[in-house]
């Protein structure tokens, strides 16, 4: 059965990494309030149990595995919440679709043949993020992949285009070209402000601008957000300079949620 639901906001929110259980339980506990006061929300709550892609070899990757999953499977039975959460290779994907309803292939691996061919077959909702190196009309190659070994629902994620050195942007077009491929696009609010590599050995980023992006996203069409949260966003193990406080959560979420509640269902070509 399909997650999507048209008539509600697709919101994807969780920590970076899921590196506790306490912090988990603060973020799904604060999604919980939330989502009791905003029925026009669709929640899925994500975290990685590996960050395998960090920039130095001493950067801490999260629980693993084993424990991110039982992380995510107290989230899920405790909170009611689906779950998400990402992917490094094909030989994991059974084992997260245990557990999770939607298998994420990361930016890096948007290619790859084989993670993408397995988490199709898995039979869950696959959220795949767009490559900052890649074009949107790029996209429709990874799609034909994912359609072509029968996946039974597809989400494409834009997460932001690489511009120069050390830096991303994001074509609000490229939200208008990824959903003329019938698929919900999701616009990645948080890495989309990265400053990848910036920060003397690891990535950076720009909080300040997710409202914004966010905004502009929506209104160019986008079907959902994707957001990092954590309670402590500068003492978070991954992308802290990039994740909303958890305490302004429900302001950002109201501020998307006006704006959507305006741009659906409309649309004007020339």
């Amino acid at each position: 059965m399909k997650i999507y639901n048209k008539k509600k906001l697709l919101l994807i929110a969780g920590p970076c990494s899921l590196e506790n259980e306490v912090i988990c339980r603060q973020v799904a506990e604060e999604l919980s309030r939330i989502k009791t006061k905003h029925e026009a929300l669709n929640i899925i709550f994500k975290g990685s149990y590996d960050k395998a892609n960090r920039t130095s070899l001493k950067s801490p990757r999260g629980p693993g595995i084993e424990k991110g999953l039982e992380i995510l499977s107290l989230i899920k039975n405790e909170y009611g919440f689906k779950t998400l959460t990402d992917v490094h290779a094909p030989n994991d994907v059974n084992t997260v679709a245990d557990i999770c309803d939607v298998i994420q292939i990361p930016a890096f691996l948007c290619r790859q043949t084989d993670i993408l061919v397995a988490a199709a077959k898995s039979g869950k909702t696959v959220n795949i993020k767009k490559g900052q190196f890649l074009s949107p009309a790029e996209m429709q190659f990874v799609i034909n992949k994912l359609e072509g070994s029968n996946a039974v629902e597809i989400w494409q994620t834009e997460r932001g285009t690489t511009f120069g050195y050390q830096n991303l942007v994001v074509d609000m077009r490229s939200i208008q070209i990824m959903k003329a491929y019938g698929h919900p696009v999701i616009f990645d609010a948080t890495h989309s402000v990265q400053l990848p590599g910036a920060g003397s050995g690891k990535t950076i980023g720009d909080r300040k601008f997710i409202p914004t992006l966010s905004s502009a996203a929506l209104a160019a069409g986008a079907n959902g957000i994707f957001v990092e949260t954590h309670p402590n966003p500068d003492e978070a193990i991954s992308d802290g300079a990039n994740q909303v406080p958890l305490e302004k959560l429900e302001k950002f979420i109201e501020n998307c949620l006006n704006v959507w509640s305006i741009s659906k269902d409309k649309s004007f070509t020339l």
